[in-house]
């Protein structure tokens, strides 16, 4: 998070329709904020890399069982993510932290969400096993704004999160959802997000199924059509939602004495 830090009377709050729910509760964690949030940081997140004084909070701690969902949104272009205005995450630089996640045995399966214009560029260079992709538009397309609030003059929410986020609360209400990652992908049309996500795809499908020797380039389709599947190995309608956008919270109530300290904490 940027920040969270409010000029103003009000409580800070956020909002992904108007008149809707404080979506910034009590409950959320934020593990980085205000000038940490930088592209350094980020990327020794995702490998690991970390200082040794880095405390757990601030620490991934994914391992090779590990599903990880990485969604970025922001201000972005042909092939880069602004971070606070100041600096760029470029798609090479997320190739190459992915790798090494990979190489490190960091994850088992990864779903990676560009929520920006151009967005599609930013997995191009992504070549590690597992990883599925996709993005809010294509690399020469825009990403759009959608709910304007007039009491304050500014979207609440871009069109490809609302969409999402609508299918989500109307799918996925428990973890044993059966809404799978291919419903997921086709929840916002272009119809609806004005950018291309997942909408040609059946249609493009069935064009290359009646001309076998171009059956071979359908992910390359896919990748045009702003999803990313050539390196993940399994179809996204075998695998359900909840394998990414489920966790179930495990608590266990202990009786004995234990002490926390520095060295636990910095572990």
């Amino acid at each position: 998070m940027r920040s969270d830090i409010v000029y103003g009377r009000f409580t800070g709050t956020v909002y992904s329709a108007r008149a809707g729910h404080n979506l910034y509760g009590t409950d959320v964690e934020v593990d980085y904020r205000g000038e940490e949030v930088t592209v350094e940081n980020f990327i020794r997140l995702l490998t690991g890399r970390h200082y040794p004084a880095t405390p757990r909070s601030k620490r991934l701690l994914s391992d090779h069982q590990s599903n990880v969902l990485i969604y970025l949104t922001g201000h972005g272009g042909d092939s880069f993510l602004k971070f606070q205005d100041t600096q760029e995450l470029t798609n090479v630089d997320l190739a190459y932290a992915i790798q090494t996640m990979y190489e490190d045995n960091r994850y088992h399966e990864m779903f990676l969400i560009a929520d920006t214009c151009r967005s599609a560029s930013m997995f191009e260079w992504i070549s590690s096993p597992g990883v599925l992709s996709s993005s809010s538009s294509l690399s020469h397309e825009e990403s759009y704004s959608y709910d304007v609030d007039d009491e304050i003059g500014v979207y609440v929410i871009d069109r490809y999160t609302h969409f999402t986020v609508s299918f989500l609360n109307r799918e996925v209400k428990a973890l044993n959802s059966t809404a799978t990652m291919q419903d997921y992908l086709d929840s916002c049309s272009r119809r609806q997000c004005l950018s291309t996500v997942e909408a040609l795809r059946a249609k493009a499908g069935r064009f290359l199924t009646t001309l076998p020797i171009l059956s071979e380039v359908m992910s390359l389709i896919d990748f045009v059509l702003g999803v990313r599947k050539d390196v993940y190995p399994k179809e996204p309608s075998r695998v359900r939602v909840t394998d990414f956008f489920g966790s179930s919270r495990i608590i266990r109530q202990i009786s004995e004495e234990i002490i926390v300290d520095d060295d636990w904490l910095h572990r």
